[in-house]
């Protein structure tokens, strides 16, 4: 197992021999090593003097550290600076990251169920211009009647494939409802119902 207190300590002097400044060489005397973990460095400055860890992130001093840490390690390493200096506040950091991914592969899923819901509804939007305009002698009621039934039919079809899930979603099914309501003069209430009808009729 490694000892990174003692790797640590043969560490500092070569890193103190390639820094300048005080604050750097305070963050160095005040830095405690908790733990060398997937490659991680794991090097903690105490809560009070939290200001002083900026001084280590900056990325030639981190570098610094990562090289010379590294050439005692025989491996290559990360160097994470973290606020306290025991094993718990390291702890900590990790629950902290593993929440920070959950979240961002949240947003990236619902990133792309956006994209997906878009470009679905869009596509229905599209083909219901495209219905429309290849309507023969749209002013008469019985073709408006019939591209109704068509619309839909078509929307009924696209909401059984692509589920109503998010906001994002519910305005571009809206935004179809409005289209087929524009284009028959219908109210999109009286449209919206028709749409639920045939979904459950299936």
């Amino acid at each position: 197992m490694v000892d990174v207190a003692e790797v640590w300590s043969e560490a500092l002097p070569a890193i103190k021999d390639g820094v300048t400044g005080v604050g750097v060489w305070t963050a160095l005397n005040v830095s405690v090593a908790i733990k060398y973990e997937d490659g991680n460095f794991v090097v903690g400055v105490p809560y009070r003097d939290q200001e002083l860890a900026g001084h280590l992130r900056l990325p030639q001093t981190k570098r610094l550290i990562e090289q010379e840490v590294g050439i005692r390690l025989n491996a290559k390493v990360n160097l994470r600076v973290i606020e306290g200096t025991e094993a718990a506040d390291w702890e900590t950091e990790k629950r902290r990251d593993a929440e920070k991914r959950r979240l961002q592969e949240q947003a990236v899923a619902r990133a792309r169920a956006e994209v997906a819901a878009g470009t679905s509804w869009d596509s229905v939007y599209e083909q219901l211009s495209r219905k429309f305009a290849a309507t023969p002698n749209r002013s008469l009621p019985q073709n408006r009647a019939q591209f109704f039934m068509e619309a839909i039919d078509l929307v009924a079809e696209a909401l059984s494939k692509t589920p109503v899930a998010d906001d994002f979603a519910e305005r571009q099914y809206a935004r179809c409802l409005e289209r087929i309501s524009q284009y028959t003069e219908l109210p999109s209430t009286l449209v919206a119902v028709k749409v639920l009808e045939r979904t459950f009729q299936g």
